[in-house]
Order: structure tokens, then C-alpha cells, then sequence
């Protein structure tokens, strides 16, 4: 049986405190993951879920919402692209178009899919036009890609060309871009079997595995420390040699 050490008061508080942290944060990341397992079920959920006017739910869809709506308007001869995007392993770019509906002022940003890059020069795919004239779209109404950090700023009023390319969407900076107002959220289009566009939606956050990958570490540091302090303080055969 080992035995240990009298420790000093600093270092079992300390222990102490660095065990209750860990296992703390290791159980929240555990709950953030259940958390996130429910948004993932509600977005599936969503797209399946009876359409409604977007009208209805604009200005009261909750944050961990994602209306399934359809919205009458025309879209505005302008595309956003979105770079470096990757899926089923290629290379891309996602196209946002603004769409302004028929009652209103304010534009709603789109999102119509993933195009990859095109040939060995992975050059920017040629864009489908988009539709001319009064058209419906239907889609998830949900929020926009987190932009992460804004390196360089705005740079869309310098971009001489359309479409533009960004490596992050942010609403603000594509409403100033335009001289218009948009919509807090963005529209996420249903699948459309005719359409060169991949749209495979998943909401933009962490996924639950990476959570609990996070929970195991918290729960290994809580571990490390009641080993260390064990170490630190067992007691050893010339301690007892001495006494």
C-alpha cells in the first residue's frame, strides 16, 4: 500500500481546485455536445418540416430555429463567392446571390450551393445564371457562416469585378457593398436535382464529436493532477530510512 506525505495546504488546494476545474469543464463540454446533438436533429428536422411564408417567421425565428420557408421575389444581378470551401473532398467556392423579396426594401442574402474549382489551375467555375424575372424560391431560413477573424477587413468595394470573392461572409460588409439593408440570416435553397449546385447544409458550428474529444482532455488533466500530487507526495523508502 502506498504511502504518502503530509502535504503542504497550498498544494492540496490547488489539487483540488484543478480537479474540480477539470471534471467542471470536461461536464460542460459533455452538455455543449447534447446541446448541439439537439441542433443537428432539429436542422434535419427542419428541412422536411411544412413550408412557411417567409413573411411569418422573419424577425421571429428563434437561434436555435431554422424555418423552412418560401419567399417570392427577384434576385439581384449580383453573385458573392465564397473561397476555399471543400466538399466530398473538392475545392470551391459556395455562391451567394441577394434576392430581394416582393414586399419590402430589405435583401435577402441566398445561398446557392457549392461549385468546385475547375481544371488543373483550379480556376473559379462559370457560374449558372441566375433566374431573370419574379421567381419563389424555398429553402431553410438559418444564420449565415460564422466569419471567423476578418483579416484585411472589408475588401468588397475594391473588388472591381463581379462576382466578387471573399474568404468570409459578413452581412454588414455585403449590405454597404450593395447600399441596401439585409436580412440577419441567410437562405439556405433546397435541393434541386436540375441544379449543378451541391447543397449539402449542416449548421455552422462545432460538431458534438469534437465536444467530446474536448470532455476526454478536460477529464485526463483532472487524472494528470491526482497522479501528479500521488507522485509528488508518496513516500519513499529513505524518507523512512530517516525517521
Amino acid at each position: 500500500m502506498m504511502r504518502l506525505r503530509r502535504p503542504s495546504w497550498f498544494a492540496l488546494t490547488l489539487t483540488l481546485v484543478g480537479v474540480v476545474l477539470f471534471v467542471r469543464l470536461g461536464i460542460w463540454q459533455l452538455n455543449r455536445a447534447d446541446e448541439k446533438e439537439t441542433l443537428l436533429r432539429r436542422f434535419a428536422a427542419a428541412a422536411q418540416a411544412p413550408l412557411q411564408d417567409f413573411a411569418d417567421v422573419v424577425g421571429h425565428a428563434a437561434p436555435d430555429r431554422y424555418p423552412h420557408v418560401r419567399v417570392h421575389g427577384r434576385f439581384l444581378p449580383r453573385e458573392y463567392l465564397l473561397d476555399d470551401q471543400i466538399v466530398g473532398g473538392q475545392v470551391g467556392v459556395r455562391v451567394y446571390a441577394p434576392f430581394a423579396p416582393a414586399a419590402g426594401d430589405t435583401l435577402l442574402l441566398v445561398n446557392l450551393g457549392f461549385l468546385p474549382r475547375q481544371g488543373a489551375q483550379q480556376r473559379l467555375p462559370d457560374l449558372p445564371p441566375l433566374p431573370a424575372g419574379e421567381t419563389t424560391l424555398t429553402g431553410l431560413y438559418a444564420p449565415p457562416p460564422s466569419a471567423g477573424l476578418k483579416l484585411g477587413g472589408n475588401a468588397l468595394p475594391r473588388e472591381p469585378r463581379w462576382p466578387k470573392l471573399t474568404i468570409y461572409i459578413d452581412l454588414d460588409a455585403i449590405g454597404a457593398d450593395l447600399g441596401r439593408r439585409l436580412y440577419p440570416r441567410v437562405l439556405l435553397l433546397d435541393k434541386d436535382p436540375a441544379s449543378p449546385y451541391v447543397r449539402l447544409w449542416t449548421p455552422d458550428f462545432m460538431p458534438p464529436a469534437r465536444h467530446r474529444g474536448y470532455a476526454l482532455q478536460w477529464f485526463s488533466f483532472a487524472i494528470a493532477a491526482v497522479v501528479i500530487f500521488l507522485v509528488l507526495h508518496r513516500r519513499r523508502d529513505n524518507d523512512e530510512a530517516s525517521r
